[in-house]
C-alpha cells in the first residue's frame, strides 16, 4: 500500500495488486463433482508464474535474430507455429485406403464384397476423398477383422434411406451423396495456408485493437500438462475398449482429448480462442459456430479455418424424425474429432442472452457425452475459459444484431474498421482447472437439484395457501435458455444441462474482473448523482481489496491513479468531468439517460457472480427490516434491531428459490440450504452482521459451548445422566453492523441485485397487460419493449427469459401445445388480480430503489 497526496491536501491510498509474484489459490475444479480431479495437472507452483502479452510477438519467439527478423517477426512466427500430426490432414488419404466402407455395408443386410477383390473406394468416393470429415467410415483392418461398427456408425446406417431392390446399385450412391452433403455442411477440410494468413492478420489486428491480451502463463502449463498425457503401451497394443459402465475410475485417462467450455461475449471470441491456443502449441481447435447467421462464403471460410456447424434446421427441429440421420453422421463426426484429439471449443451461451446455456451448446455437449458413453473415447478433459474484456468489441446492445441480416465477410471486414477506431483497453483469457468429464457423469448419476420441488414449496409461501397434492407428473425440470417446452426431461438430457450449467459457473467464477467493471459499478450502484475523483479512488481501492478477498482475480495492475483515469477515458461518452479549480478536485457525473445507464450496466455486470451471496444476504435483510419498521413506534436505528437466524434463513431461502443460480454466477450443485447458512457466514465475515446474544442468554464470562451452524461429530460435552438432545440448541442472533471501511456496503449490495429484481418485477405488471395465450418468442419480446416503456432499470434478453422460466417453473404460467406449436397460458390462480398483487408485493420486498 502506498499513498498519493493530491492537491487538495488528502491522502489517498494506491493499490498494487499483485498479478505476478503472490496468486490467490483460483482456477479449482468443483471439489463436490470433480473430487479426483481437483489434484489434476494443479501445482502451488503454477501460482507465481507471471503473465505474457501473446499479440506482441518478438524474435525472440522465432529461430532467427537479427534486424530483418525484428520487422517480420510476427509472419515467421507464424509460419513456426506447429499443426499437430493428428489433424484430418491426411484423412482423406486415409479414407481411400479404407475396407470399412465395404464391411459397413454389409452389415445392413447384403453381402459385402470379398476381401479379395474389393472395389476401390476411390472411384466410388471421389468427392469424399476431399473430405476429412467423414474419417468414420475409415478403420484398419488389420486391428480387428470382425466387423464392429460404433453406435453412431449403426445410427447412420439406420437413419439412411431403405435400400432398394436388388441389383439397385444407385441406392448406395444417394446414401453416400446425402451423407456428404450434410458433412460438407457441417465443415470442411482445414486449409493450411488460410490458417497461417488469417492468423498473421489476426495478430497484427488484436495488437491494434487493444492494448495487450493477456494470458497466465500457470494456466497455460496446467493446460499443456493436460494435453500432452502420453498413451501407454497397452493403448497402442490392446484391442479398443468397449462401452462400459460409468464408475468412479481415476479420471486422469491417458490419450483423451481436450474440450474447451468457453463464455461468449463477442463475435470476436471465436478467433480470438482460436489464435490462442494455435499459437501456445495447442492445436488449432475446431470451434463450434452457434445460432448467428453466416451467409455462404462466410460459412465456408469459417469452415476451411475449424469452424463447425449444427446441420440445417437441427437446432430448431430438436427430435424430429427427419434429423435422424443427420445427428446421426454429426454423431460420427464428433466421435472421430475427440478420437484423433484434436481441442474442441463449445461457446455455451451466446452474446445477446448471457449466464443462459444456449440451445447449440446443449447440443454439442449431448454429442461429447454421447461420445463418452458410446466408448469412443475413454474420458474427455473439460476446460472452463473466461475472457474479460475492458470494452467489448461491437458494442455493448448485442441484441440489435438479432435478426439482421446474416452476417457476411464484408460486414466482418467494416467492424474490424470500425473497431480500430475505437479504445478498447485490455482483454484477458483465463483456463480454469480441466475436471474429467467421466468422473462428473459418475458423480452425477441420481443426484437431483431438487430445482422444480423448491419452487413448489415457493409458491403457496406467496399465496398464503398450500396445494392438497402435489402432481410430479406436471413438474418441470430447470433448463435456463431454453425457447420451447421442456417437461420432464430424460437423465441424459438432465446430466447435459447440469453439466453446462456447471461449466459456465466456473467459466463465470475464472473470468478476471477489469478496471472498467469496478468504476462502472461504482458509478451506477454508488454515485449516479456525481463524485469527486479523490473519493471514486479511495471506493476503487476498497472494493478492488474486496474482490481480491473473494478469491477472484483482477485483470490489471498499476498505480491507482493510473488504473481509475484508464477507466474514465474508456468510459467518457457516458461521462462528464467538471474540473473544479479552488478544490484541485475533479468532479465525475454521469450522463443522466438510459443508454448511460444500459451501458454501465453492461460493463458492471463482472460484479455480481462475485457480490453474489452478499447481495442475497442483504436483500433478505432489507425485507426483514421493510416487514419489522412498520411496526416499531418510535423508528429505531437499524443498527439496534436483532434478527434472528431461522428468520434470515426463511428470506435467504425464499430469494435463492427465486433466482436461478445461473443468472446469480452460482454452481448448480450445492444445495440451497447450505447456500443459505453460507449466505449468512459471508455477512458476518464482510461486517454488515455482529452476532449478538439475548439479554436472557447473555452472561458475563460465559464459555459454555454453542451449537455451530453444522452437526458435529461431538455436538457437546455434556458427563451427566440426563439427555443432552432434550435440550433446544441456543438461537444465534445477530445485529445489522456498518463496516468502517466501506459505509453503506448494504445499499450497495442490494442495488447489485436490483436490475434482476427489478425485471422480475416488471415481468408481474407485464402479466396484465398481455393477451394470453401467446407463444413464447413473441411473449419475449413483448415483455422487453414493455420494460424498456415502462422505464424499468436494464431490461436485457437474459433477465427477461429468466423471469419467464421462473414463472413456468413456478406454476404461474404454463406451456400447453397447439396445432401452430406450443403457447404460454396464464393459470388459473393468477388470473385472479389479487395474487398477482401478492407476487408483485413478494417480490417488491427485496428491491432497494
Amino acid at each position: 500500500m502506498r499513498t498519493w497526496l493530491c492537491v487538495s491536501g488528502q491522502r489517498v491510498e494506491i493499490m498494487l495488486p499483485f498479478l505476478g509474484k503472490c496468486r490467490l489459490d483460483l482456477w479449482r475444479c468443483c471439489q463436490t463433482c470433480t473430487p479426483m480431479s481437483w489434484a489434476g495437472f494443479y501445482s502451488n507452483h503454477l501460482l507465481s508464474l507471471g503473465f505474457r502479452d501473446i499479440s506482441r510477438v518478438t524474435e525472440k519467439d522465432t529461430r532467427f535474430r537479427g534486424w530483418l527478423v525484428r520487422r517480420v517477426c510476427g509472419l515467421l512466427a507464424v509460419c513456426s507455429w506447429r499443426i499437430p500430426a493428428d489433424t484430418p490432414g491426411d484423412l482423406p488419404a486415409r479414407i481411400c485406403r479404407s475396407r470399412r466402407w465395404e464391411q459397413a455395408e454389409g452389415l445392413s443386410g447384403v453381402t459385402s464384397p470379398p476381401r479379395s477383390t474389393p472395389r476401390p473406394v476411390a472411384s466410388r468416393l471421389v468427392a469424399g476423398a476431399r473430405d476429412p470429415g467423414i474419417a468414420w467410415l475409415e478403420r484398419d483392418a488389420r486391428d480387428d477383422p470382425v466387423p464392429s461398427p460404433p453406435p453412431s456408425l449403426r445410427r447412420v446406417r439406420d437413419a439412411a434411406p431403405a435400400r432398394g431392390p436388388p441389383g439397385d446399385d444407385g441406392w448406395e450412391q444417394r446414401w453416400k451423396e446425402k451423407i456428404l452433403e450434410l458433412l460438407g455442411d457441417i465443415q470442411a477440410p482445414l486449409s493450411l495456408l488460410m490458417l497461417r494468413i488469417c492468423h498473421w492478420a489476426l495478430l497484427k489486428l488484436l495488437s491494434r485493437l487493444f492494448l495487450s491480451v493477456q494470458l497466465h502463463r500457470g494456466q497455460l502449463e496446467m493446460v499443456l500438462r493436460a494435453a500432452s498425457t502420453v498413451r501407454t503401451r497397452r493403448s497402442r497394443l490392446g484391442p479398443r475398449p468397449a462401452p462400459r459402465a460409468l464408475s468412479p475410475a481415476p479420471p486422469l485417462q491417458p490419450r483423451v482429448p481436450l474440450v474447451f467450455l468457453s463464455t461468449h461475449k463477442s463475435q470476436l471470441d471465436g478467433p480470438l480462442l482460436s489464435f490462442v491456443l494455435f499459437s501456445q502449441g495447442l492445436g488449432v481447435p475446431r470451434v463450434t459456430v452457434g445460432a448467428q447467421g453466416c451467409s455462404p462464403r462466410l460459412r465456408s471460410l469459417l469452415r476451411r479455418l475449424g469452424g463447425i456447424f449444427l446441420p440445417a434446421g437441427m437446432e430448431q427441429a430438436r427430435g424430429a424424425p427427419e434429423d435422424a440421420l443427420p445427428g446421426a453422421v454429426l454423431a460420427a463426426y464428433m466421435e472421430e474429432v475427440l478420437r484423433s484429439r484434436q481441442p474442441l471449443l463449445i461457446f455455451l451461451e451466446e452474446p445477446p442472452v448471457p449466464l443462459h446455456l444456449s440451445a447449440s451448446a446443449r447440443h454439442w455437449l449431448a454429442l461429447v457425452q454421447g461420445a463418452v458413453r458410446a466408448g469412443a473415447v475413454p474420458d474427455v478433459l473439460l476446460v472452463p475459459v473466461g475472457i474479460g474484456y475492458d470494452v467489448v468489441p461491437g458494442g455493448s446492445h448485442p441484441e440489435a444484431a438479432r435478426g439482421a441480416q446474416p452476417l457476411g465477410i464484408g460486414a466482418c471486414l467494416w467492424a474490424a474498421l470500425r473497431a480500430l477506431r475505437r479504445n478498447l483497453g485490455c482483454v484477458r483469457v483465463d483456463f480454469a482447472q480441466p475436471f474429467s468429464l467421466q468422473e462428473f457423469m459418475a458423480k452425477s448419476q441420481g443426484r437431483h437439484t431438487g430445482k422444480a420441488e423448491e419452487l413448489l414449496l415457493l409458491l403457496p409461501s406467496i399465496l398464503g395457501t398450500w396445494p392438497r397434492q402435489l402432481d410430479a407428473g406436471n413438474t418441470e425440470v430447470w433448463a435456463p435458455g431454453s425457447t420451447k417446452a421442456t417437461s420432464l426431461e430424460t437423465p441424459e438430457e438432465m446430466l447435459v444441462t447440469n453439466l453446462g450449467l456447471h461449466s459456465l459457473s466456473d467459466s463465470v467464477s475464472c473470468s478476471a474482473v477489469m478496471s472498467v467493471g469496478i468504476t462502472s459499478a461504482l458509478l451506477l450502484h454508488k454515485y449516479r448523482e456525481g463524485v469527486f475523483l479523490s473519493r471514486l479512488m479511495q471506493d476503487f481501492a476498497w472494493l478492488l481489496e474486496e474482490i481480491l478477498l473473494r478469491q477472484r482475480d483482477v485483470g490489471f495492475s498499476g498505480q491507482l491513479r493510473a488504473l481509475v483515469q484508464h477507466s474514465l477515458i474508456l468510459l467518457r461518452a457516458q461521462l462528464s468531468l467538471y474540473h473544479l479549480s479552488p478544490l484541485g478536485d475533479i468532479l465525475v457525473v454521469p450522463k443522466a439517460s438510459a443508454e448511460t445507464w444500459m451501458e454501465l450496466g453492461h460493463h458492471s455486470a463482472a460484479i455480481l457472480p462475485v457480490f453474489a451471496s452478499e447481495a442475497v444476504g442483504a436483500c433478505a435483510i432489507r425485507a426483514l427490516l421493510a416487514e419489522l419498521l412498520p411496526f416499531l413506534e418510535p423508528t429505531p436505528q437499524a443498527s439496534s434491531i436483532i434478527f434472528s437466524q431461522a428468520e434470515l434463513h426463511r428470506k435467504t431461502l425464499e430469494l435463492l428459490r427465486l433466482l436461478p443460480p445461473n443468472v446469480l454466477g452460482l454452481r448448480p450443485c450445492q444445495p440451497l440450504d447450505c447456500r443459505s447458512e453460507d449466505i449468512v457466514d459471508k455477512l458476518v465475515l464482510c461486517g454488515l452482521l455482529e452476532p449478538e446474544e439475548p439479554q436472557s442468554e447473555h452472561w458475563v464470562c460465559d464459555t459454555a459451548p454453542r451449537a455451530s451452524r453444522r452437526r458435529q461429530a461431538w455436538p457437546t460435552m455434556d458427563f451427566s445422566d440426563s439427555d443432552s438432545e432434550d435440550r433446544a440448541p441456543p438461537c444465534r442472533c445477530f445485529k445489522l453492523g456498518e463496516p468502517q471501511r466501506s459505509p453503506h456496503l448494504l445499499l450497495f449490495l442490494c442495488r447489485l441485485l436490483s436490475p434482476v429484481l427489478g425485471t422480475y418485477a416488471g415481468a408481474v405488471a407485464f402479466l396484465e397487460q398481455t393477451r394470453w395465450p401467446q407463444p413464447e418468442a413473441a411473449c419475449v419480446e413483448e415483455l422487453l419493449q414493455f420494460l424498456a416503456k415502462e422505464g424499468s432499470e436494464l431490461p436485457t434478453r437474459s433477465l427477461a427469459l429468466s423471469s419467464l422460466q421462473t414463472f413456468k417453473e413456478m406454476g404461474v404460467l404454463e406451456e400447453v401445445g397447439g396445432p401452430p406449436g406450443p403457447l404460454l397460458h396464464l393459470t388459473q390462480p393468477f388470473r385472479s388480480s389479487a395474487n398477482r398483487e401478492r407476487l408483485a408485493a413478494f417480490i417488491q420486498q427485496f428491491i432497494q430503489r
